[in-house]
This record gives structure tokens, C-alpha cells and sequence, in this order.
């Protein structure tokens, strides 16, 4: 299967809650690359690169998030690769 790159702003209550931590956790099980961030107006930004199919799983799960979260909205799009290497939670 093809690698992808997707990239996503996540809005609602998504900080505070433990999501970059549950992201990366997610994209490491996935065994996806790219990194996540807080924003300044509230959303949470991720960038991930991964096979086609997983890459869609970490999608999905964004729409849910962790526990606590409560996920408004969901904007992904699609990227050229970037070649990331790893997954990381970005300050």
C-alpha cells in the first residue's frame, strides 16, 4: 500500500485534556510518522505520514480523541510526503 501524508486541525475541547500525548501514542501504534501541537486559538495541529490504511485510522481517531476530549471538528488534508521519521508532540 502507498504511503500518505495528511495534515489536520482539530477543534473543541482539545487541550488540556491529554491529546498530543494520546495522539502520539496512536500515531506510534499506528506506526505512523509526524508530530502534533497546540495552537494558539484553541486547536490542536497534526501532520502525520504513514501506509494509506493507518494513516486513515489516525484520522478517524481524531474525530473521537482521548477520553476526556470533546472533538468539534476535524479538518484534514492531503500533503506531499515530507519524509518525517518518528512521531513527536511539538511545544
Amino acid at each position: 500500500m502507498a504511503r500518505i501524508c495528511l495534515h489536520a486541525y482539530v477543534g473543541g475541547r482539545v487541550q488540556g485534556v491529554g491529546f498530543r500525548q494520546a495522539t502520539r501514542e496512536e500515531a506510534d501504534r499506528l506506526e505512523l510518522d509526524g508530530w502534533v501541537r497546540n495552537l494558539d486559538d484553541g486547536r490542536v495541529e497534526v501532520d502525520w505520514e504513514g501506509e494509506e490504511d493507518r494513516a486513515k485510522a489516525l484520522e478517524r481517531w481524531l474525530g473521537r480523541g482521548p477520553r476526556h476530549a470533546e472533538v468539534s471538528a476535524v479538518e484534514v488534508e492531503q500533503m506531499p510526503l515530507q519524509g518525517i521519521a518518528g512521531f513527536v508532540v511539538r511545544r
